[in-house]
């Protein structure tokens, strides 16, 4: 395994953006830059040796600031949307940026993903770090955050967030990559891809994308990926409004979820590259996300062109949407001195 960095770019402020390329004896690599503690890139062979990017990405390191799509970035404070931007803690009201509609989404305009993190290099990790003072985005109390990214000789790549606040505050990070496993350029769209997850159980949502409060069974229903299902086959159907967000936009709840035990998420693959994605997390589901308004929103691609929608899909390991308003839901809430720490893991490989 080796490990390169240099300079991408400079911000505005005269601020280095530094990308890491991560490179094991398989010939596979991995590039994470400190703008949104990011990964940009991720090739490996397809079943006939070719090695491709699999990865959403843009050509210039500036694009990565303020994209919609968030495109391989670190999010957060919290994941996915709070109702309202309105949140209760430990008594006290708390009022947040509503940057999707009605709602707040990804810790705001101005959160993790937008920011430079500091970053270093451990031997055979790559580490981002980041303080988010008291009040960032209107979250309470002070919150120290890493981003730990290790690759190995197994084409093996965790994501590790460790983080301590001093005072009661929600947290709900998650890596926002985009998967096409035809490839970056391929300009192919991911509907052909297979998804398996272990979920028997997703969210109701309403038509702001706000959970209600109630799991459903997927058996039967076209959110069933228990066996095998692309990801096209009932991108138009009327079930939990999957019409109405355009595709998939919705979390699953993980079957014989443990806290802080990684379990099999499930995996995706591409039947004409071979390519597949094994997914493990500690996180209690995902969200998947179908890329659905991709197109137009992106800047200029690593490949030259822009994405069109459903160019990749997103699944998101992460905790419950709108948790902090949801006492029924695994809590976000992370106590004054307690190690936060939850893992996500991506194995690559062929089949």
């Amino acid at each position: 395994m080796t490990i390169e960095q240099h300079v991408w770019g400079v911000t505005p402020e005269g601020e280095a953006i530094i990308i890491y390329t991560m490179r094991n004896t398989r010939g596979s690599e991995v590039q994470v830059c400190n703008i949104g503690a990011a990964l940009v890139s991720v090739k490996f062979a397809d079943r006939n040796g070719n090695i491709d990017d699999v990865v959403l990405g843009y050509r210039d390191a500036m694009s990565y600031f303020g994209d919609g799509a968030a495109c391989g970035k670190c999010v957060g404070r919290v994941a996915n949307r709070i109702a309202g931007g309105k949140m209760t803690v430990e008594g006290i009201d708390y009022s947040l940026e509503c940057n999707n509609g009605v709602n707040h989404l990804h810790g705001g305009s101005k959160g993790f993903a937008n920011r430079l993190w500091e970053s270093r290099v451990e031997t055979n990790r790559v580490v981002f770090s980041l303080l988010s003072e008291d009040g960032d985005q209107g979250y309470p109390h002070e919150v120290v955050i890493e981003a730990v990214y290790d690759f190995d000789d197994d084409d093996s790549l965790e994501i590790t967030f460790v983080a301590k606040s001093d005072g009661t505050t929600p947290l709900n990070p998650t890596n926002h990559v985009y998967w096409n496993l035809a490839g970056e350029s391929s300009g192919r769209t991911v509907l052909e891809h297979e998804l398996h997850l272990n979920a028997s159980k997703v969210l109701e949502m309403n038509d702001v994308q706000i959970p209600t409060g109630r799991l459903l069974d997927t058996a039967g229903t076209p959110q069933d990926f228990t066996a095998w299902r692309k990801l096209g086959t009932d991108i138009d159907a009327e079930f939990n409004h999957i019409r109405d967000f355009r595709g998939y936009d919705h979390y699953f709840a993980i079957d014989d979820w443990h806290p802080y035990i990684l379990g099999e998420v499930g995996q995706l693959r591409d039947n004409e590259s071979g390519r597949c994605v094994t997914i493990l997390s500690s996180y209690p589901g995902c969200m998947v996300y179908t890329g659905n308004w991709l197109s137009g929103g992106c800047p200029v691609t690593k490949s030259g062109g822009r994405y069109a929608d459903y160019a990749g899909v997103a699944i998101e390991c992460q905790g419950y949407p709108d948790a902090v308003n949801h006492p029924e839901f695994p809590s976000v809430l992370v106590d004054e001195g307690e190690i936060y720490c939850q893992k996500i893991v991506f194995r690559l490989g062929t089949f």
